[in-house]
């Protein structure tokens, strides 16, 4: 049974990456929204799609979006 289960949530991404240094705080980032992820979802299986990652490094490693509606 492969359905697939959508759920939009707002992700406060300033909290999870404070105190992050500067030149890891996208990637940091990213791994936060998959944890994020696989909690909500109960599952293993989570991929980022790449209009998300291209968000996230849209203003660079060190600036990442306050906010992520996903």
């Amino acid at each position: 049974m492969n359905d697939l289960i959508t759920k939009e949530c707002t992700i406060h991404l300033h909290k999870k990456v404070y105190g992050v240094k500067l030149k890891k705080k996208a990637p940091k980032a990213i791994k936060k929204i998959k944890l994020f992820a696989e909690k909500m979802m109960r599952t293993k299986d989570v991929r980022i799609d790449t209009k998300l990652n291209k968000h996230i490094w849209s203003k660079g490693i060190r600036h990442v979006p306050f906010r992520v509606r996903v």
